[in-house]
């Protein structure tokens, strides 16, 4: 039986209430400028959170105009294409995740990145020995076929109601008429300045003149805005086919380095075949029972559902609203570890390795795991894997397979519609600034993904599933998910960040659902991260605050972190209108927007 809704759903109203007492609302454009950022939004019609305000915006407008949650969806996602480029773009891959309001299904498009045909186990090796990773992130090497296109046309096959060609007009208008250059955007080039000039297209178009872009300045992207344009007129195939998919390989094939440049780049082995030969795969999502709600996130080949859900499991035995918040980390902190350890050894591409998703969720198995969890005590890393076929109650028997490197940028959409329709969608091209390699004459650059391959098993003589293998997907973390009630929405949340995406998303579930946060709030709260590694990561409100202390005492032990995850969700209101929430700080703060808001329409 069902236990009751949790409590957050009257914290929700009473939060709903607030905000349409302070005027709280999506904004207006400024004058001659962008939207304003808000970080939440209440009200009817649709909502569209994303981590930029033109994106939101062009999404709004969608909606507004009469397109659902998967055309809206779309359509931000290419205008963060243009305005979050070193996130995301049409030179990455991602996850989309589904609720349709007709038949109350969640499903799922897999349009993760695939490498080469030729690609082995030893992709990433030489003379026996892993290549470091900044030479395989800034190469050829790194890139796998780009799934972002792909992605947007099966969505828009299984649930959109408007073509590609209408979708990509406002991000197109985007690219071609520039957007205002923040903080964040300006950073993040300064952090890439020593890769991109070393890459004639990508500082011609990223460092013009080779100074950093200015704060409050218009950034524009003719070359971005023609490739759009071809994919109107072309449809998402246009990037699999002459002359993009020729572009593209030859681009990986032979990097085009500055003469003057130090620096060695790798080759790649991408093919036209490689391109023509991709597809997203339909999948069915993972599934956990947590508070009598049901969870629904993304399958392998990405690790974020499996390892969310065997954490939630987990925690369902504690009432972790009841904790002190040194006692609630206690717990989740523990649990994320576990969790991570199984990942590491259980979860890869399963079309080329047994992946045991339905035992890695079932509560047997979490009940096995969770009872390592000591409130009085810290676990060591790295723990050892558990055997989700043949469950051992606190078995530490095992070899360990420590977690390796995720690069830690990505973007992440949450949209819900008039009609109840709610899409949940994590895109990227892998590290800040993917590979750095921009498509001459394409304004895009190409992903870095298969870095998220194993280089080498974590552990010698361990069973690694996320080796390279020809045309095999990379384990990624990404964790777009959808919360449903009895088959009706209660919340969507996702984030970038790598593999902190998995502990982030976990941690705003958990302190919404368990422990009453506000969605905003709880996506604002400072957050921990551990990851079967010998130290938690910590942002600075917890690092400089008493609670590092009072968990120290226990046997934790932690490193300093600036900033985990950017974290955007949308929450169905008990009254019926939608509520949407993005970060208030964090990559310069998120935006919010309702197309009514506060009031029906």
């Amino acid at each position: 039986m069902r236990r009751p809704a949790p409590r957050q759903l009257a914290l929700a109203a009473a939060l709903a209430g607030a905000l349409v007492s302070t005027g709280a609302a999506a904004p207006p454009p400024t004058a001659g400028g962008p939207p304003a950022k808000v970080p939440v939004a209440v009200g009817y019609g649709g909502v569209v959170a994303s981590v930029d305000p033109d994106a939101t915006a062009v999404g709004i407008a969608v909606l507004r105009a009469g397109g659902n949650a998967t055309d809206a969806a779309v359509a931000t996602a290419a205008a963060l294409g243009v305005t979050e480029p070193y996130s995301a773009g049409i030179g990455g891959g991602g996850y989309f995740v589904h609720y349709d309001a007709r038949t109350r299904r969640v499903q799922t498009i897999d349009g993760r990145e695939t490498a080469p045909k030729s690609a082995t186990a030893g992709l990433f090796l030489e003379n026996g020995v892993p290549i470091p990773f900044a030479e395989a992130q800034t190469s050829g090497l790194s890139v796998g076929v780009p799934g972002t296109p792909a992605t947007w046309q099966s969505a828009l096959d299984a649930w959109g109601t408007r073509p590609l060609s209408k979708l990509l007009q406002p991000a197109e208008k985007l690219a071609r008429d520039g957007f205002k250059v923040d903080a964040t955007f300006r950073a993040q080039t300064e952090a890439n300045q020593e890769r991109f000039k070393d890459f004639p297209a990508t500082s011609e178009l990223f460092l013009p003149g080779g100074a950093l872009p200015v704060v409050g300045s218009t950034f524009k992207n003719p070359d971005l805005a023609a490739t759009y344009a071809e994919l109107r007129r072309g449809g998402a195939g246009a990037l699999y086919r002459w002359p993009l998919a020729d572009e593209i390989v030859n681009t990986v094939r032979k990097p085009p380095v500055d003469p003057a440049a130090t620096r060695t780049v790798r080759p790649g082995d991408l093919t036209t075949q490689d391109m023509r030969a991709y597809g997203t795969k339909r999948q069915e999502p993972t599934r956990v029972e947590y508070r009598g709600l049901d969870v629904y996130s993304m399958a392998p080949s990405s690790s974020g559902g499996t390892t969310v859900g065997e954490a939630l499991n987990m925690l369902e035995r504690t009432d972790l609203g009841a904790l002190s918040e040194a006692e609630y980390f206690q717990h989740f902190i523990e649990a994320s570890r576990i969790s991570f350890a199984d990942r590491g050894r259980w979860v890869g591409d399963p079309a080329f390795e047994q992946v045991p998703t339905r035992q890695l969720l079932s509560q047997r198995f979490a009940d096995a795991r969770g009872c390592l969890i000591n409130p009085e005590h810290a676990l060591t890393s790295p723990l050892a894997p558990g055997d989700p076929y043949h469950p051992k109650p606190c078995d530490t028997a095992g070899r360990p397979a420590p977690t390796t490197y995720e690069g830690e940028n990505t973007t992440h959409l949450t949209v819900a519609d008039r009609w109840g329709n709610v899409v949940s969608y994590t895109l990227t091209i892998e590290s800040t600034g993917g590979s750095a390699i921009t498509v001459p004459g394409r304004g895009f650059l190409l992903n870095n993904e298969l870095t998220d391959f194993s280089f080498a098993p974590a552990t010698p003589g361990v069973p690694d599933p996320n080796l390279p293998g020809p045309g095999k997907r990379p384990r990624s973390s990404m964790a777009p998910t959808i919360v449903l009630d009895h088959g009706r929405p209660v919340l969507a949340v996702g984030s970038p960040g790598g593999a902190t995406i998995i502990t982030t998303v976990l941690q705003v579930l958990t302190e919404h659902l368990d422990r009453g946060m506000p969605l905003v709030d709880a996506i604002a709260a400072p957050r921990a991260s551990q990851r079967n590694q010998p130290t938690t990561e910590l942002e600075p409100a917890l690092w400089n605050g008493p609670l590092r202390g009072q968990l120290e005492k226990l046997g934790q032990a932690f490193r300093l972190n600036q900033e985990i995850g950017a974290a955007t969700g949308v929450q169905r209101l008990p009254d019926g209108r939608w509520l949407a929430a993005a970060e208030k700080t964090r990559r310069g703060g998120g935006s919010a927007m309702a197309v009514h808001p506060q009031g029906k329409p």
